[in-house]
């Protein structure tokens, strides 16, 4: 039953490219105009957070880029789909801000794929909380839409609410590693009630900017007993000092 009212969606409400809603095969994919612009994260990048590195000579001992090496980040590996460019802005923004909801099941079919390792290996994912006063205004947390369509294509369990963003910190864009740290500090906790203890813990977010977010979640992870974080988001921004 379960592919024939797939089929009878998809004739009602076919498929549309992931950046311009151009009819497509099926979720999660690009239509050739966009898939030719699209700019996939791949290697070289930093083995750990992830990071898109312009050559392999950036990577230092055990392939970690410069800012891991001299501050290694909570999180033992972090992954992205595409490099947060203006095709991605074309997907994350309406999901993000534009309550197109709907996008969380393609974005999610092409996370999977720089996921699927750490995906396999995940006990229980868990999205990059919002502060309450954000998620009102917002209606919606789209990193916990993502994580609930990755845990059933992969078919591992999710908890939503985990972890609690406690405090209304500032947009982050523009600041600083420093600046954000400064920001993100004792900011992210997990929840009451909630056990990790021993547990293999994926977080999940549709963008990663410095990872400075990321780290926040981990700390709070590994703090309550998680045996390892990693952390896989839709996007990543290249950092600019490695472009």
């Amino acid at each position: 039953m379960k592919p024939l009212l797939q089929r009878v969606l998809d004739t009602l409400l076919p498929p549309g490219c992931l950046a311009c809603d151009a009819p497509v095969d099926d979720d999660g994919q690009f239509c050739l105009s966009c898939f030719r612009v699209a700019n996939f994260v791949s290697a070289p990048l930093c083995v750990q957070c992830g990071v898109p590195l312009p050559h392999g000579g950036l990577a230092g001992e055990g392939g970690l880029c410069p800012h891991c090496a001299a501050w290694p980040p909570a999180f033992t590996q972090a992954r992205a789909a595409l490099r947060y460019d203006e095709t991605a802005k074309k997907l994350i923004l309406p999901f993000k801000y534009a309550d197109r909801t709907e996008m969380a099941r393609g974005l999610a079919r092409l996370m999977r794929r720089p996921g699927a390792l750490m995906l396999a290996a995940a006990d229980v994912l868990v999205p990059v909380p919002l502060h309450k006063a954000r998620l009102r205004a917002r209606r919606y947390n789209q990193a916990a839409l993502l994580a609930r369509e990755l845990a059933r294509l992969g078919g591992r369990g999710c908890v939503p609410d985990a972890l609690i963003r406690q405090k209304h910190t500032v947009a982050l864009e523009g600041l600083n590693v420093a600046q954000r740290q400064a920001e993100l500090a004792g900011a992210i906790v997990l929840r009451p009630g909630v056990e990790v203890a021993g547990l293999h813990v994926l977080v999940i977010d549709d963008v990663m900017t410095s990872g400075t977010t990321a780290d926040a979640c981990a700390h709070a992870l590994l703090a309550a007993g998680a045996r390892r974080v990693d952390v896989l988001t839709a996007a990543r921004v290249a950092d600019p000092r490695f472009e």
